[in-house]
């Protein structure tokens, strides 16, 4: 069975998110299998706005500009930009991959059958950062640029003295120079100036959030979550209230992702998936056993509320889902649930209501595809890909270069 992806008129933040769906698919362990995805990606766009599951590191956000602006500058007309730019984009992974780069290079084994293009995975960042100014989609990007060249040759008479008016611009102004020859020796290194841009236009554009205290106030760490950061004692308001909702939230649904998987693992017979699982639960029984003051006077309100200011568009299916197992997690105690048959049969109800007859509980051919994990993976909400960007800066900004 073939499955597919379409849409006709919707806005750029959908067709982005449509794009992720693709990329995550491929990666079993991620997959929202429970229809948690809108309030995970809701506490992430207020945590580390800009970022996406499937950027890498931080020069990309240079990269991107850095190509497109050469495209402008050569003046490609709108009817050869897509491919030119597509021509380029495959010369940067070569000339990373020349350069010794392997860890974070988009397409590095694709290369020229790429499908997602790294422009694509930063175009929505981008403008988060208020590095790009063109407000459109890619298509209309390319479309535009015929008419951004007659604005601008408009600016200039015959002699190519500037009249009045302000040039159009599709880019920060502040955006460093490539480097000379680009992309030829490119790495993921970032000089002092272009991580100090990077800086700048986090801080500016989203000064309360933790993706800015990261870059303005820490020093780098490698931790599994954001509130294992060694500064953690040091967070502020707004983001200290955001993750402290964002991890109860991911501690107590991880119980749900990993009953699902061991009802599964139990449906299939396989008694090695089953030990796996079972003692996965009881580890997240613990956990939750030693955060049981933090789960019991958590304000479950408060914690909706964040998530419609982060934009979630969450049903009250997925309210109520996300309640119901709270609710049982907290009556009965975590250490029950693995065998409570109420925490069993609301799985197998959400499971149910999200993919109908495709529910793997309920159907035999549809159980058989499984491979042993899926959506396991505690939620992070980005915060393995904000940790390799913010890191990114700060060593630029340490580089002294």
């Amino acid at each position: 069975m073939i499955a597919a992806l379409a849409w006709l008129d919707y806005s750029e933040r959908d067709r982005r998110r449509a794009l992720n769906v693709v990329d995550l698919l491929r990666e079993p362990s991620t997959v929202d299998e429970l229809g948690l995805g809108a309030v995970r990606d809701a506490f992430a766009d207020l945590l580390v706005p800009g970022t996406s599951t499937i950027q890498t590191r931080a020069r990309y956000f240079l990269f991107v500009p850095w190509q497109y602006a050469e495209l402008e500058r050569l003046r490609v007309p709108s009817h050869q930009a897509a491919a030119r730019g597509r021509r380029a984009e495959i010369e940067l992974i070569d000339a990373l991959s020349d350069s010794g780069e392997r860890q974070g290079v988009i397409g590095i084994q694709a290369r020229r059958t790429l499908k997602r293009l790294p422009s694509s995975v930063y175009w929505s960042g981008l403008l988060a950062w208020g590095i790009r100014r063109f407000r459109g989609s890619q298509p209309q990007y390319y479309e535009s640029l015929d008419g951004f060249y007659s604005a601008r040759r408009a600016l200039v008479d015959d002699d190519r003295n500037p009249v009045s008016g302000v040039p159009p611009a599709n880019w920060n102004p502040g955006l460093p120079r490539a480097p000379r020859g680009f992309p030829k020796g490119a790495t993921f290194d970032l000089t002092a100036a272009e991580a100090g841009f990077l800086r700048e236009r986090i801080l500016f554009s989203h000064r309360d959030s933790l993706l800015a205290f990261l870059v303005g106030e820490c020093e780098r760490a490698e931790v599994t979550f954001a509130w294992e950061h060694p500064q953690h004692g040091r967070f502020r308001e707004p983001f200290r209230e955001q993750l402290a909702h964002a991890r109860l939230f991911s501690e107590g649904m991880h119980g749900a992702q990993l009953l699902y998987n061991l009802l599964l693992a139990e449906a299939t017979g396989n008694d090695e998936w089953t030990d796996s699982f079972s003692a996965a639960m009881a580890g997240w029984a613990a956990l939750v056993s030693r955060r049981a003051a933090a789960f019991a006077g958590w304000d479950r309100r408060r914690f909706w509320s964040i998530a419609a200011e982060g934009g979630a568009r969450v049903t009250r299916r997925t309210r109520e889902f996300t309640d119901s197992w709270l609710d049982l997690v907290l009556g009965a105690g975590p250490t029950a649930i693995a065998d409570l048959e109420d925490a069993r049969q609301l799985i197998r109800q959400r499971e149910h209501k999200l993919k109908g007859q495709r529910a793997r509980l309920r159907n035999r051919q549809a159980l058989l595809l499984w491979r042993g994990d899926a959506g396991s993976r505690q939620m992070d909400f980005r915060w393995a890909v904000a940790q390799s960007i913010a890191n990114d800066i700060l060593d630029g900004l340490g580089s002294g270069a």
